[in-house]
């Protein structure tokens, strides 16, 4: 085992973004379900909201989603949300691994040679954590607009769009409607906001690349003082229990600190947020030309937080959260948990990929 875990550790910026994307897939693909209710919940508008508890309780909405669409509704938008998984996990790896060991090999050439490097401060871990989270995002949101847009489902979908005039004799709204394929919900977004659609939620986005910062940054903090108490090295490795424990801690530490802005994407992407802006506007409808011209306005996040603050309080900032929480943590824990055995596979796949390379 010693012989393996040498070069696990010196795992390329590639090859962590492969391990790191992996297990990120593997654990969403674990509690997918769980993504589902948690989004219909943070989607659903305030007149809805205000239904019951079991309109915002992850369980009921489960059984609901279960008993009017089947096993397939638990799973609505899967495809979509694994590519979103694998670019953000990716990308998210990629550029975290890149951004901290040159930050570290930066580090190490002011230090004399043969002195162990020092343990990064908790600000420079949510700095690069944030840095490599914000270049992800850029680079990967368009897919996740597609999936939220997926998992929310054509009911929640039809309500958020605004409604196209056509002839009777015209069948072709309808067909349109019901393509709820990657492409055809890509292709929607597209005649409907322009290619910017896509980018649907960037700046909340941006704003939560703290979210994986603050994970990170704490994970990597706990680890470390962890094994301070042991007296183990800083190349030791935690068990899997114990990463599971301090991953669930870590992220649910992020998810309370970030939770009214992950609630205020998702309402953009899905545009219960747009719907909700013209039923209280309702008094003013713009005339066809003018909503022509005006159709790329979307309410901000902060718009909508403080709507949400007005009309139901402090307290409707976390609505849903427990959705968030649970299928977060549970997912988060399972990557910390499984990260050591995915960057074997990934030390794999290259060693693999190298050689066909080679004889080719």
């Amino acid at each position: 085992m010693a012989v393996q875990s040498k070069p696990v550790q010196k795992l390329t910026p590639f090859g962590a973004a492969l391990a790191g994307a992996l297990g990120g897939c593997f654990s969403t693909a674990v509690v997918y379900p769980l993504d589902v209710a948690k989004t219909r919940i943070q989607a659903l508008p305030a007149d809805a909201r205000g239904k019951g508890k079991e309109q915002l309780s992850m369980f009921p909405v489960l059984l609901k989603i279960l008993k009017k669409e089947g096993i397939s509704g638990l799973y609505r938008g899967f495809g979509a949300t694994m590519l979103n998984t694998f670019s953000m996990q990716y990308a998210y790896f990629f550029f975290y691994s890149f951004v901290r060991s040159s930050y570290i090999n930066r580090i190490t050439r002011k230090l004399p040679p043969g002195s162990e490097i020092p343990a990064l401060s908790t600000a420079a871990e949510l700095l690069l954590g944030a840095v490599a989270g914000a270049l992800a995002q850029i680079f990967t949101i368009p897919v996740s607009v597609i999936a939220t847009r997926q998992q929310v489902g054509k009911t929640q979908k039809s309500k958020t769009t605004e409604p196209v005039e056509t002839s009777p004799d015209s069948g072709e709204s309808s067909d349109e409607e019901n393509d709820d394929s990657f492409l055809g919900v890509a292709r929607e977004i597209i005649e409907e906001e322009g290619v910017t659609g896509l980018w649907l939620g960037i700046k909340p986005g941006l704003v939560l690349t703290v979210n994986p910062a603050i994970t990170y940054g704490a994970f990597e903090r706990i680890k470390s003082v962890l094994l301070a108490a042991k007296n183990a090295g800083s190349n030791s490795k935690l068990s899997p229990w114990t990463s599971f424990v301090i991953g669930a801690l870590s992220k649910t530490a992020a998810t309370v600190v970030t939770y009214p802005y992950i609630m205020a994407k998702v309402r953009i992407q899905a545009r219960t947020a747009d719907t909700e802006d013209a039923a209280e506007h309702h008094w003013k409808k713009p005339h066809a030309h003018e909503y022509h011209h005006n159709k790329h306005k979307h309410v901000g996040a902060l718009d909508i937080l403080a709507r949400v603050w007005k009309h139901e309080g402090p307290l409707g900032w976390y609505q849903g959260m427990q959705a968030q929480i649970t299928k977060a943590v549970l997912s988060q824990a399972l990557l910390f948990m499984s990260k050591e055995q995915f960057e074997h596979w990934a030390l794999a796949i290259m060693v693999l990929w190298a050689r066909i390379s080679h004889r080719s």
